[in-house]
């Protein structure tokens, strides 16, 4: 397909910094591989010299993929296609020691923050979740903002800003303490560094001749501030954005850096791509209607070559079961009716709590589904805890799964002793499990405390001996066994089904390292433990909310989660004032990002979109009669087909809906 006159434009212009504007379906992802191509083949730039930063690892592969269809194997060599927080990290590698980092540094997500934060707040918070929740998002922010606790100090003004700071310091020591990075500290320190260290900065300047910037409107004000150290004054730089796509303001994304873009750069190119590809004229009139209501810095009105195509439906229910019976029973009728497949539909709503009773619906009339964004096997908590002991046990210098494991379940191994470890292992130059066994720490550490940690260790030590010497199995056995986790998951989980329900997630995983170390079926040989435990770690990191998407399925989720895909066929459910837009966001007056995601769903729909809302709803055991969302009143009502006016159904509609009344029936039958 030939590149159209703007993205030819926006391909061809490398003399000066340029923003690409891309509206919905209008090609971005063409324009920034074929730049990478037109870089590399016409301007005699060399792979290793330019970079692209996007904000998921699935974008990125799918922008790998492509760049190396054009360019071939041999010319994209050196070519960095990561996202953001990648970039971070390899610069965090190779500059750890201007950082203060030793070598093997480790990495906490979200829920290792958590429990560290827990640990340490416990007179503070008491342990009170919504508290933790909040503090653990406002360091995140504040991070995001490049604030050091001393900074977060200085501004803070209400009393929980005051102890939330307080916090923060606290967990940076301890971080430190224990060589450990978060998310947002890979963004963080790179800035940090490239600001403060002018041979780092130059070092890096260098190597990043060129860099491309997708998805730019998500960027929060530490990314952007990496994006300008690392393209120097030279500027060269392509940013591809939408205003009318930024969804992500409750996670520090800041659209206003489009306009930031074009102060910090005067001789900023403005490219706009209006062209859609993807969605009939009639959807796309409907979009650029109703997100014309945003106030804009850019104008912008996207444009389609496609034919008119059906009219928008609206489709009321009694209430939210009814919502998702309806539906249920509309996929199937047109799905027979237009004999499309499973795959070529999604169901998109507002929030996760939402696809409960459509997945209910669903299952009992046997419509296979796939929820995006849901959570995966390994990101469970008793997954990771398990995976964290065996990763010990095979590498007893992973600092990370260590610190996760050494006080769950609990063993009065609290953070003052952890803290005392940590910074004698920093200064030992050691592992925490190393430093444990060393006589010097009893300088450092006694009684309890060094009591506990080295009964801990040496168990460790015992347990990983028999896992080598003798039966693997039996020594994983008796890992599970020795630490009573299932004791400890009935004490901790919210009831005892959730307590059972863990547990058996726990046996499936034991089962899978069962199999894989005695090489089940005859061709496989037997593993070792080690092999085991990598294996799995990989696919866990590969699988992480990534499942097979070829699948006939249904496609389930959340409007966010849907943003960057296309489908046929579009069901918005909920579009009710309170759903969409949601209520928080109707108090905080911050209808615009409502609309922004309201925008971002109508577009993804390439022939049909249908609506739904109830006219009764139950909401936390109380019973409401919802408005219709402000968002179908803006839009243009011819383009509509309003329920209320009801129109003779043909014979095929009449069979396909009696179909579809016989499955219902069929699958009770079948209970």
């Amino acid at each position: 397909m030939k590149l159209n006159p703007q993205q030819n434009e926006a391909v061809k212009f490398v003399s000066g910094p340029c923003l690409v504007l891309a509206g919905a379906g209008s090609g971005k992802t063409r324009v920034i591989t074929n730049k990478i191509a037109y870089l590399v083949q016409q301007c005699g730039y060399k792979a290793r010299n330019i970079a692209a930063v996007t904000f998921t690892n699935k974008a990125a592969r799918e922008m790998k993929e492509r760049v190396g269809q054009t360019l071939g194997r041999k010319e994209s060599r050196g070519l960095m296609i990561s996202t953001f927080h990648t970039l971070g990290l390899n610069i965090i590698r190779r500059e750890y020691k201007s950082l203060g980092l030793k070598a093997g540094f480790s990495l906490f997500d979200d829920q290792d923050q958590m429990a560290l934060l827990k640990e340490l707040t416990e007179k503070q918070l008491d342990g009170d979740k919504d508290l933790l929740r909040s503090l653990l998002s406002t360091i995140s922010n504040w991070k995001n903002d490049m604030l050091t606790p001393d900074q977060a100090k200085a501004r803070a003004q209400s009393e929980q800003d005051q102890l939330f700071a307080f916090c923060f310091e606290m967990y940076q020591n301890q971080m430190k303490a224990y060589n450990a990075l978060d998310f947002d500290d890979l963004i963080l320190m790179p800035v940090v560094l490239l600001k403060t260290n002018a041979e780092v900065r130059q070092h890096w300047q260098n190597k990043i001749r060129y860099l491309l910037v997708d998805e730019y409107q998500d960027t929060n004000t530490s990314q952007y501030e990496l994006v300008k150290l690392l393209v120097g004054e030279r500027g060269r730089l392509t940013v591809v954005g939408d205003d009318d796509q930024s969804i992500y303001s409750w996670r520090g994304a800041k659209p206003q850096n489009l306009v930031l873009l074009s102060q910090d750069y005067p001789s900023l190119k403005v490219i706009k791509l209006e062209q859609n590809y993807r969605s009939t004229s009639r959807i796309l009139r409907a979009a650029n209607i109703l997100i014309a209501n945003n106030p804009h810095v850019f104008e912008k009105r996207l444009f389609s070559e496609l034919p008119e195509g059906e009219k928008l439906k609206v489709l009321h229910a009694k209430n939210e079961d009814h919502e998702a019976e309806r539906v249920t029973g509309e996929l199937i009728a047109h799905r027979f009716l237009n004999r499309t497949h499973y795959k070529d539909y999604a169901i998109l709503y507002r929030g996760n709590h939402q696809s409960r009773l459509i997945e209910k619906a669903l299952m009992q009339n046997r419509i296979p589904y796939r929820i995006s964004g849901g959570t995966s096997f390994f990101a469970r908590a008793e997954i990771k805890d398990i995976m964290a002991y065996l990763r010990v046990l095979v590498n007893p210098d992973d600092d990370n799964a260590f610190l996760r494991i050494v006080n769950t379940p609990r063993r009065e191994i609290g953070p003052v002793t952890l803290e005392k470890l940590g910074t004698y292992a920093n200064m030992r130059g050691k592992s925490l499990f190393e430093a444990s066994f060393e006589l010097g720490l009893e300088q450092h550490l006694s009684g309890r405390g060094l009591e506990n940690l080295r009964k801990f260790t040496q168990w460790v030590v015992t347990i990983a001996d028999n896992a080598e010497r003798g039966n693997t199995v039996d020594a994983v056995r008796a890992l599970v066994r020795d630490i009573h986790y299932e004791d400890w998951l009935y004490e901790t989980s919210t009831s005892a089904k959730a307590a059972e329900m863990r547990m058996k997630n726990v046996s499936d995983l034991y089962s899978w390292i069962v199999a894989d170390l005695e090489g089940d079926n005859t061709d496989q040989e037997e593993k070792t433990l080690k092999e085991v435990v990598q294996r799995l770690t990989l696919r866990d990191m590969m699988e992480r909310g990534e499942d097979d998407e070829t699948a006939d399925q249904v496609q389930l989720m959340t409007l966010h989660a849907s943003k960057g895909l296309e489908f046929p066929y579009v069901y918005l459910m909920g579009a009710e004032e309170g759903i969409l837009p949601h209520q928080t966001s109707i108090d905080e007056e911050n209808v615009d990002e409502e609309r922004r995601l309201a925008y971002v769903g109508i577009t993804r729909a390439q022939k049909e979109l249908t609506f739904t809302l109830c006219r009764e709803r139950r909401q936390f055991g109380e019973l409401l009669k919802p408005q219709q969302s402000r968002f179908l009143d803006e839009l243009p009502y011819d383009d509509v087909e309003w329920e209320m006016v009801k129109k003779p159904q043909s014979q095929e509609e009449r069979m396909a809906k009696g179909q579809a009344h016989i499955a219902n029936l069929r699958s009770m039958f079948n209970k």
